[in-house]
């Protein structure tokens, strides 16, 4: 059976490659742009919906979701019946957060791009929602929970960034908590120490992405930070599909 270390380096190095994946610049290249170039220039959930519509910014929500979960998921099954040696520490619990961290390294500074990527949302949503759910059903309506009071809190006050913060944060306590519940009665230093680890990876995840997020939290201290109008973009997709219709019926007739 391959070891701790081993397994845990190779899925570390595999989650931040998956992560290097930028969905958003995929999809804007086979739109014949690139997202780079548009709006605030972030190849992100947000600046697609802005300058592509809805649908392409909730596409690339979800495959970037995906991006955190899958190797979070994958992970998580793999090391689920093992305990670090002469410790009562689920592997699992350290690989999942580990994986995890990787994944949204990878999205922020992918080596692929010259270390120059997105935010880390959508992706560490992705994470969260693994690490949180696969633990029960109460743990994941955290998450869950979150991400609807960040929808909402988008649609009322067009502040992305902090609607952004609203659906990790929520989750990352939450995970904390959960490890505290399993690990505190522990006598062993060996576990005590892998807990502490693994909190600094959840407190890590979050750091970064609020890193990422400094020039839009400069923003919106100094009153100039870019609107994210959800009922806008919504009227817009709206018109898009009527405009599309119209044509569609037009050539129709002209095809008659």
């Amino acid at each position: 059976m391959m070891s701790n270390f081993w397994l845990l380096l190779i899925f570390g190095v595999a989650s931040y490659l998956f992560g290097n994946i930028n969905w958003a610049l995929i999809i804007s290249k086979l739109k014949k742009t690139d997202i780079r170039k548009l709006g605030s220039g972030n190849p992100g959930t947000l600046n697609m919906s802005r300058n592509l519509g809805l649908k392409f910014g909730l596409l690339t929500f979800f495959l970037d979701i995906l991006k955190g979960a899958i190797p979070t998921l994958v992970v998580f099954f793999v090391c689920a019946q093992r305990k670090f040696i002469g410790t009562d520490f689920l592997v699992a619990d350290f690989a999942v957060f580990l994986c995890g961290l990787c994944a949204v390294l990878g999205h922020i500074y992918p080596i692929m791009l010259k270390f120059k990527g997105g935010k880390g949302i959508a992706t560490t949503i992705g994470v969260f929602l693994v690490c949180t759910s696969v633990y029960g059903w109460m743990w994941a309506v955290i998450t869950i929970m979150a991400l609807v009071a960040a929808a909402i809190f988008i649609y009322f006050t067009e502040f992305g960034a902090m609607g952004s913060f609203i659906a990790i944060t929520p989750p990352a306590v939450g995970s904390c908590i959960r490890l505290f519940l399993t690990y505190n009665k522990t006598s062993l230093v060996a576990t005590t120490t892998f807990h502490v680890i693994v909190n600094m990876f959840i407190f890590a995840i979050c750091l970064f992405t609020w890193f990422a997020h400094r020039r839009n939290i400069e923003r919106m201290l100094a009153g100039e930070e870019h609107p994210t109008s959800i009922k806008e973009m919504v009227v817009k997709a709206k018109l898009k599909k009527a405009q599309a219709r119209k044509q569609n019926a037009e050539n129709q007739d002209f095809n008659d």
